[in-house]
């Protein structure tokens, strides 16, 4: 059955929560939204290259290398030599810093939007939102993709992750 309302309102939904959560993102680190996703994923693979990183944030290996630039030059993330031509790049004590304080003001302003939940909602909620994410893993097709702005650790500390439980089945 085709719902447009239930379409219309998840769609609004998005958009908002996104809007919320990157401006408090942004605040915390006075970065951009794929800068904030690049050091989280520092933070979980750390000496990825340039190409990998670029990927995993959705940027061309053009705007990954200006994005890199733009990270080095603030002091937030380091390059080595990596195998072959590749550069690793890695974050620094103030990188680590930062995506902390990204992670923890992502997680603020989430907490304050479910804050209007009680706990039956929330559960029910939880369960929806690891169904859809389990179908968003099946149109990505990339768990580094889908969670690029994630703390990996919250979502894995006491459930399995639906991201990376929908990409072991697929795997197997």
């Amino acid at each position: 059955m085709h719902d447009a309302r239930l379409e219309n309102l998840l769609g609004a939904a998005a958009l908002a929560i996104n809007d919320v959560m990157l401006a408090d993102v942004h605040g915390a680190g006075a970065v951009s939204g794929s800068s904030a996703a690049a050091l989280v994923t520092l933070m979980e693979s750390p000496g990825i290259s340039v190409t990998d990183l670029g990927k995993r944030v959705r940027l061309t290996q053009s705007a990954a290398v200006r994005m890199v630039d733009s990270l080095a030059a603030a002091g937030l993330v380091g390059r080595s030599p990596g195998p072959g031509r590749l550069v690793s790049v890695n974050l620094t004590p103030s990188g680590r810093d930062t995506a902390d304080r990204i992670l923890a003001a992502r997680a603020r302003s989430l907490a304050e939007l479910v804050s209007a939940l009680d706990d039956a909602e929330r559960e029910a909620m939880t369960s929806l939102l690891a169904k859809l994410l389990a179908r968003l893993y099946a149109e990505i097709g990339d768990s580094n993709v889908l969670c690029r702005l994630c703390d990996r650790a919250g979502c894995t500390r006491s459930a399995v992750c639906p991201v990376g439980q929908a990409e072991r089945d697929r795997k197997a």
